[in-house]
């Protein structure tokens, strides 16, 4: 099953019993229309599902697929009609196709192809706040230092504030450099330091990027943004988030690009990732499942690429507002370079014109 969604208000897309997700309203729906029968209702392994990549929470997809064994009582598309009758309008199916017995959601997926959308201020150059001992108003933010004691608060910038950084338009040196940046996660190399729990010498730290593309900047609602491409054959837990966040502060910062290269080796760095909000999967791709099922009788490929207008209609409505609506309202990637330029920790401490001095 092709599916879309909005993943703001859910704690990710992966059913857990005590938090709302996006599978837990899914197959509520489906229970409801009878593609899943009262038999199976009260437990997701009972038919067997399966989903090609989880979502974090806050994570949008615009598509995504799921596998279980479902009942079709009448047409796909009569079905398809009745789901979505049961969906908010943040959660959408695309399409119903029958598959091959061995197939499976995720090892049958070939590759994944994410976006990550990012303001254009955060370019600005470091600008660290003073500490303070107390705090000065109910929105002041945390610090924490060693021990995750508080180490002290720092005041969220303005209305005033944000209305100025947000008039920042990326100027074409700026922009050669992110490109160049996020350009040096291509290929295959060792991604210990972009996510977490995952040693240097584990061999599941080897992930392959296939392709990359920065594009922008656009405009909207005064505010400029890029546009981040990101195609690999699969991400580790905050991988999209980290690489983002890395590539962006090395420019600010003004830190050599080489420290993208070296973070691929065996020193550990303390990369932060870059908000939630700002990301989003496009699609998995079934290459290698395609081929196979190109000549068996009454097998469909899986294909995104069908409903594309009904998808980008949906990203212009659902998802594309909410990460700009997100910003507005949220602050989050202000908050979070704050919290960066206010290093009570040292972690950072890489992010300088001569880092070699502080790794």
């Amino acid at each position: 099953m092709l599916i879309g969604f909005n993943g703001t208000g859910y704690q990710g897309m992966q059913f857990n019993p005590d938090a709302r997700t996006i599978e837990e309203t899914l197959f509520g729906a489906l229970c409801k229309t009878g593609a899943v029968s009262q038999d199976n209702a009260s437990d997701l392994k009972k038919v067997q599902f399966l989903r090609a990549a989880r979502t974090d929470k806050g994570v949008h997809a615009a598509g995504n697929l799921v596998s279980l064994k479902m009942l079709v009582p009448g047409t796909v598309q009569d079905m398809i009609t009745s789901i979505n009758a049961q969906l908010p309008p943040t959660i959408r199916v695309w399409d119903a196709i029958r598959v091959q017995n061995s197939f499976n959601a995720k090892r049958s997926c070939s590759s994944r192809k994410y976006e990550y959308l990012l303001p254009t201020y955060v370019f600005r150059p470091p600008c660290p706040r003073p500490l303070l001992s107390d705090k000065q108003q109910a929105s002041d933010l945390i610090v924490v230092g060693p021990g995750r004691q508080i180490a002290g608060y720092i005041p969220r910038s303005t209305p005033d504030e944000m209305r100025e950084k947000r008039q920042y338009r990326i100027d074409p040196g700026t922009f050669a450099q992110f490109r160049e940046a996020i350009s040096l996660f291509r290929g295959t190399h060792n991604f210990h330091n972009y996510t977490v729990g995952r040693a240097f010498n584990d061999p599941s730290s080897k992930r392959h990027i296939m392709e990359l593309q920065v594009s922008g900047p656009m405009h909207i609602d005064g505010v400029e943004w890029l546009s981040i491409k990101l195609h690999g054959q699969s991400f580790m837990l905050h991988q999209i988030r980290k690489m983002v966040s890395m590539a962006m502060l090395c420019v600010r910062s003004n830190t050599p690009l080489s420290v993208i290269d070296e973070s691929f080796g065996e020193t550990s760095i303390n990369v932060p990732k870059a908000p939630a909000l700002g990301l989003l999967l496009e699609e998995p791709v079934y290459n290698l499942y395609n081929s196979r099922v190109k000549e068996v009788p009454d097998r469909e490929e899986i294909d995104f690429e069908k409903y594309k207008d009904t998808i980008q209609a949906f990203k212009d409505t659902q998802i594309y507002p909410q990460i700009f609506a997100g910003d507005m309202e949220k602050q989050a990637f202000d908050d979070f370079l704050l919290f960066i330029d206010t290093d009570v920790t040292e972690s950072f401490r890489y992010l300088n014109q001569s880092h070699k001095a502080a790794l």
